[in-house]
């Protein structure tokens, strides 16, 4: 294992006065108000164990009583971004664990928070650890932006359903392609003799709602395609056909740093556009698509992959071919596939997307 050198400021905390040659592995089990944690050396002796408060003030003066050099190991929680970031400084490494993959610790007889810590020591020390890739701080937080915006999508989407069915209920004459458009509504409220005193009161806070999710969520999108981080990124993604604001987004985002990905096929896995396969011996088993994906980049990819080959030739092409199989939904993900190997060229080569008919019959970028 590469050891980096230690900082001044690391060295000074170092209360116990651990070898610089003996690398400590913490597990720790991480939880709302508590995390428990285990520290073992080498060969696997415990050398702390014990309960601490899950607050900034407890961690600092947790992590000053700890011997150095340590590589520092956790599950990946809801709370596991804030402890990695304030445990980063401190530590030659700090690594997150896939939960799914941590399957000593599910499938335990024995099962609890110190047991939890130790096992993920020993993981650690042992070079076992699913290892999962954590995005940079400025990432992770224009991503909870765009997340927020999502959920936002969806309850305006449940709230123009619930306005519509209010309408169906009591019969009311609409248009309904209309009924969410600007002035339509307010009209509808102030013509309309068959909407009575019983649904007004309802209808006009859901408007109203509407409304306000629609000015936010223009604003967030608005923020983000702003950011300084990120908007020569989105330009360069939205060269490719399908690919708009919010697909361009969601790739930055989702993905992060490509250079994480060693093949197509790596990055096709972790969109969720491939099926999961189940071998054994001479027999192979094929199952329907994989729900361990990242499920966010996953639906914007198949939406994009709708309308991309109106927009490119070659898609169109790839989406015919599948086709004559009799399959849409298969056609669709074969789009979305290439659609994948596109992003991913144009984001190492720092291009822009070319269609290959400007190339004249070469291989598109």
């Amino acid at each position: 294992m590469q050891k980096a050198e230690l900082s001044c400021e690391a060295d000074s905390e170092n209360d116990l006065g651990g070898s610089s040659k003996t690398m400590y592995y913490i597990g720790l089990d991480v939880h709302k108000r508590t995390i428990s944690y285990c520290v073992k050396d080498a060969a696997g002796r415990v050398q702390q164990e014990g309960k601490i408060g899950s607050i900034r003030r407890e961690l600092d003066g947790w992590i000053k009583s700890l011997p150095q050099p340590r590589t520092i190991a956790m599950e990946a929680t809801i709370f596991t971004g804030w402890i990695y970031d304030h445990l980063l400084p401190h530590a030659e490494k700090v690594k997150v664990a896939h939960p799914l993959m941590l399957r000593a610790i599910a499938a335990a007889k024995r099962k609890n928070d110190r047991i939890d810590a130790s096992k993920i020591a020993d993981c650690l020390r042992c070079d076992f650890l699913p290892e999962c890739h954590m995005a940079s701080t400025e990432i992770r937080d224009r991503r909870r932006t765009l997340r927020y915006r999502e959920l936002l999508v969806k309850q305006m989407v449940q709230m123009k359903n619930r306005v519509s069915g209010l309408l169906m209920e009591k019969g009311v004459t609409h248009t309904k392609r209309r009924l969410h458009k600007l002035g339509y509504f307010a009209e509808l409220m102030a013509g309309s003799q068959e909407i009575d005193q019983s649904i007004r009161p309802l209808l006009k806070p859901s408007r109203e709602h509407i409304v306000r999710a629609q000015k936010l969520d223009y604003a967030l999108v608005s923020s983000l395609e702003r950011d300084p981080l990120l908007v020569e990124r989105l330009k360069r993604l939205r060269t490719v056909p399908g690919v708009g604001p919010i697909t361009a987004l969601t790739w930055a985002l989702e993905i992060g740093d490509v250079s994480r990905f060693r093949s197509i096929k790596q990055a096709i896995s972790y969109c969720g556009l491939c099926r999961a396969e189940k071998s054994s011996a001479d027999k192979v088993m094929r199952t329907p698509i994989s729900k361990q994906r990242n499920k966010h980049i996953q639906h914007v990819l198949v939406e994009a992959a709708k309308l991309a080959p109106r927009q490119c030739h070659e898609l169109a092409l790839v989406y015919e071919k599948e086709m004559q199989r009799g399959n849409r939904n298969r056609a669709t993900l074969a789009v979305a596939r290439k659609i994948v190997a596109y992003l991913l060229a144009i984001e190492r080569r720092k291009q822009d997307f070319v269609p290959t008919e400007q190339f004249g019959g070469t291989a598109a970028a």
